[in-house]
Order: C-alpha cells, then structure tokens, then sequence
C-alpha cells in the first residue's frame, strides 16, 4: 500500500472528549459519532499503524463498503438465470407470517397477487402493513420490480401471497397470535394453494429454546400437513445455540445470512456485524440448514402511496416514487430469498412433498468453506436447484 493512499477507519474511544485533540493530530476527521463515542478518520498507512498502538481505545474497524442488494442477490443466488428461463413461480402461494402486506405496486400491477390476506392484531380485512417488516419480505420473496424497472425484482415474481398480519406496527406480537395464525393456514391451504409458509420472526427466550414449546409444536404441525415452512436463524450470533426459535425446529428449513461479515442495520439490533444465529441448537441439531444474502437488501416499501379510489384500485402518487424501496438486513430477509426459490421450484415440481424440498436444498447448496454452525449445507443456488 502506499504511504500517502488514505484510508477511512472508525475509532471507538473510551473517553471521546479527552482523545478528539490526539485523533485531531493523526488525520482527517470525517465524522463525529458522539452517539457511539467514535471517530470516522481518514488516515495514511503510518497514522493507521500509530492508531492501532494507541491504549485506551476500545476498538478500531476498517470503514467497510457496503451495497443495497436486491439487484445484486440474483447474481449471488442466480435467480437471474431462473427469470431468464421464464421460471417465475407462477401460481405458487406463499404466506408470510408477519406484520402485514401492504398493496405495493410490485404486487398489484397487472392484478393483485395478495390472494388472501388475515389480520390477527387489529382484524382488518384489508391488506395492509403498518412496520414495513412483512412487505419488505414479500418484496424480496415476489416482487415484480414494476416500480424500479425490474431492477429490485424478488426471486419469484409471478407467486401469489397470502398476508398472516401477526405482529404489531411496532413489530412486536405473541406467541398466540403467531399460533393462530399457522392454524388459520392449516385451515386454508388448499383454498389458496399455500405451499410455503416464510416466519421471518422469532423469539430467543429461553422459555421457548425447547423442542416441545408451543411455538415449535405450531411450525412442525404446518410442516405434518405438507407445507414448507422457512423460518430465520434470527440476529444472536455469533455465539453458539444462538439460533432462535422456531428455528431450532429439526423439521423445519432455518435460513441464516451468508453475508453478515460486513457490519448493517439489523432489525431490531441496531448496527450489527456476524449477527447471524450459529447451531447448533440446545438439543445439539445442526443448524441453520442453508444460507442466503440477508444485508443490505433493498425491497419494497410501505409509504404514503397506500389509497384507494372508490372502485378499489390503488394509487401512488408520482412524489412517493422514490419511497418505494428501502434497506434492512437480517436473517429476515435471508428467509425469504430461500422462499422464493422454492416457490421457483414448486412452480416447476408440484409434486415435491416438503422433505423433497428440503433433500433437494441440501444437496444443490454451494460450500462456502465456512464451519456448520455458520453455513449449514452451504449457499443457496437456484441454477443448481432448477436444473
């Protein structure tokens, strides 16, 4: 590297004041952080080797790249490749259990594929999400990218959708809802032809880190009744057994985040690096069982856009255009990429029972070269998984 080339380092102090006139006399301070007691400096490579020798700092990071996703996950997974072979996972239901769905234009153009939609926090009939969280999920899962050109496309754009609303517009929710909600699935599966069920929530409590706990009992009678259930790791790691539930399910198919190395905003934990949930589980079962993109992810957006005329129809307005797509990361969105390739799949084979399913994620999953516990089988691959 050469001397003069700067780079750009975040310093974490101890105590910020007393070290802002020594950091001031090392380089270029981008940022004040305050909030986090840290410092975004640039510096040469000498400033870099005299900031590491400095005691009393609580850490020092590199400043990391990093990129909104969703164009860029269908190069990772290749899914691409799927769309180009006009596999788009047409006619396929998948629920999503989460904080509702709102009528994006990703979802309704050319005709609303919210097939069904219940709401077990304010009994709405509506389809509608007041967080964000299960309409950025279902972006990523079926988007159709009518909004972005085809950019932020999801991974089966022709799937249909049926909206469980079972968490609050703080993302918040319990136990019994999130059980209604699968038994109200159960229920309904052949009516809205539900092959995949995608629980991007959890709880890491360690009421529930136990096999026979209700919420385990519900996702594994989903699964007895023939439905693919995808559930996230959740964002605990990088320690052991930090798999939440109901990811510790032997039954179920648990979804970690490949890319969690690179530090993002993760739902519900602030800025988070190797946040992925590691196995394996308080009953010592490997998971997760696969992993996909999960940071970074751009998708669909609940925004202003949301009215209706009187006939019904759904409208936005030219000045929300550019409120159609946000960021998150997390295992939550790591799930729904998975989702979306088996709706891609069950599109092509619907005679594949859920353990098919599972057998065929296993053995067409990449090995990233990374232990069980972060990888499980390995990366997602859609070309492998069609062909």
């Amino acid at each position: 590297m050469n001397e003069k080339q700067k780079l750009q380092i975040i310093v974490h102090c101890e105590e910020y004041d007393k070290w802002q006139r020594t950091i001031e006399g090392l380089g270029y301070i981008k940022y004040k952080l305050p909030m986090i007691d840290a410092y975004v400096l640039e510096v040469d490579k000498a400033g870099l080797e005299h900031v590491r020798s400095m005691h009393g700092l609580l850490s020092m990071e590199m400043d990391t790249h990093i990129t909104a996703q969703m164009n860029r996950v269908g190069d990772i997974i290749e899914s691409h490749w799927a769309h180009e072979h006009k596999y788009h996972g047409k006619g396929v239901g998948v629920a999503v259990v989460d904080t509702g769905i709102a009528l994006h234009k990703d979802f309704t153009e050319g005709g609303s594929r919210v097939a069904a939609f219940k709401d077990f926090i304010n009994h709405r009939t509506d389809p509608y999400d007041d967080n964000g969280h299960g309409t950025h999920v279902a972006g990523i899962i079926g988007g159709n990218g009518f909004s972005s050109k085809g950019k932020y496309k999801g991974v089966a754009p022709e799937c249909n959708f049926i909206g469980v609303k079972v968490l609050d517009h703080r993302g918040d929710g319990n136990i019994s809802d999130v059980l209604a909600g699968l038994q109200w699935i159960i229920d309904n599966r052949k009516k809205y032809n539900i092959r995949v069920v995608n629980i991007s929530v959890g709880t890491s409590s360690k009421d529930n880190l136990d096999e026979n706990s209700l919420l385990v009992q519900g996702v594994n009678a989903v699964w007895d009744n023939g439905i693919v259930v995808v559930v996230a790791a959740g964002n605990n790691g990088p320690g052991p057994m930090s798999i939440s539930t109901p990811g510790i399910s032997r039954k179920v198919i648990t979804v970690g985040s490949s890319d969690d190395n690179i530090t993002a905003e993760v739902f519900g934990s602030g800025r988070s690096k190797d946040y992925s949930g590691r196995g394996p589980t308080p009953f010592c079962i490997k998971k997760p069982d696969i992993v996909a993109p999960g940071s970074n992810i751009i998708s669909c957006n609940i925004s202003r856009y949301s009215t209706r005329t009187r006939n019904g129809e759904v409208r936005l307005s030219a000045s929300d255009a550019p409120m159609m797509y946000t960021v998150k990361s997390g295992t939550s969105m790591a799930t729904p990429v998975v989702s979306g390739a088996i709706a891609l799949l069950l599109a092509v084979h619907p005679e594949l029972t859920n353990r098919d399913v599972k057998l065929r994620l296993r053995s067409c999953a990449v090995d990233l070269g990374q232990h069980w516990e972060k990888q499980g089988w390995g990366l997602l691959n859609i070309k492998k998984l069609l062909e």
